[in-house]
């Protein structure tokens, strides 16, 4: 089977493609500015701007399924706009499509934890990317995989455990909030379920969510003290406090999901212990 990942140079887009190589799909991956590392796959150069792009990308690699890992932060266009190209492009050759989405869509104000069946509605401008994304995607390929996830944790490669790294060298400034509260999952967890998700038959909405809910200071203390760094040089407030947007607690229920998949989707108390 064909399987074409959308952001596979990105963190967990790589770790997508690693697992579809792995499992002996032949594996295509799209990428912004430069491929990534692995040779048995197909690199594409990839504009989620351009429409024409898109589709030319998606009618050369003729996937059975299209898994979008892509990453433009606020940017309207790629992370709003660029989605639903996609999802033109793969209604039109018939592939299905897996579209990652995120727990910022939520505002933390009601409904915790969140499941399958809430509303968005975000209070970010990412998080209002994402959630006309997913409108989007859905309204034009009906039989598409939405799946929520929270913030994506590796061995020392993700963005969140470099920061956690430079705030306890004293090389940041920040805080590491004790009011945020998310449902951190493990990149090869996620990458093993959307890739089920993918070679099934689900549609609609899905929430990819580890098993435990955190704080960021929480989860910053567990990657310190799996790194043997300090944790106590860790500093915390409160986002209630800062001027930065975002949600309080925007924590996913993942049960309904988690009960249709092989993969077990840990929590972090799991995954960033030795024990694990």
């Amino acid at each position: 089977m064909t399987i074409l990942i959308v952001g596979g140079s990105g963190f967990l887009g790589a770790e997508l493609v690693r697992q579809a190589v792995a499992a002996g799909h032949t594996t295509a991956a799209t990428y912004a500015t430069r491929p990534g590392r692995t040779r048995a796959v197909a690199w594409h150069a990839l504009d989620l701007r351009d429409p024409g792009d898109v589709e030319a990308v998606v009618a050369e690699v003729s996937p059975r399924v299209v898994v979008n890992a892509s990453s433009g932060k606020a940017d309207w266009k790629i992370t709003a706009e660029g989605p639903l190209r996609l999802a033109i492009a793969a209604a039109k050759s018939g592939s299905r499509l897996i579209h990652v989405s995120s727990d910022a869509v939520f505002s933390g104000a009601s409904h915790v934890p969140y499941d399958e069946s809430c509303l968005p509605d975000p209070i970010t401008p990412y998080g209002a990317a994402k959630a006309a994304a997913e409108t989007g995607v859905l309204l034009v390929h009906p039989d598409t995989v939405v799946a929520r996830t929270s913030l994506i944790i590796g061995d020392g490669q993700s963005e969140h455990e470099r920061a956690v790294h430079e705030l306890a060298a004293g090389t940041r400034v920040g805080v590491l909030f004790t009011d945020d509260i998310r449902c951190p999952v493990h990149v090869s967890d996620l990458a093993a379920a959307l890739l089920e998700l993918a070679l099934g038959d689900a549609t609609g909405i899905h929430h990819l969510g580890g098993g435990q809910a955190l704080s960021r200071h929480e989860l910053g203390v567990l990657i310190a003290r799996r790194d043997g760094l300090d944790e106590s040089q860790l500093p915390t407030g409160l986002r209630a406090d800062s001027t930065l947007p975002g949600a309080l607690d925007a924590r996913l229920d993942s049960r309904a999901t988690q009960r249709k998949l092989r993969t077990t989707l840990r929590g972090g108390r799991q995954f960033l212990t030795s024990a694990a």
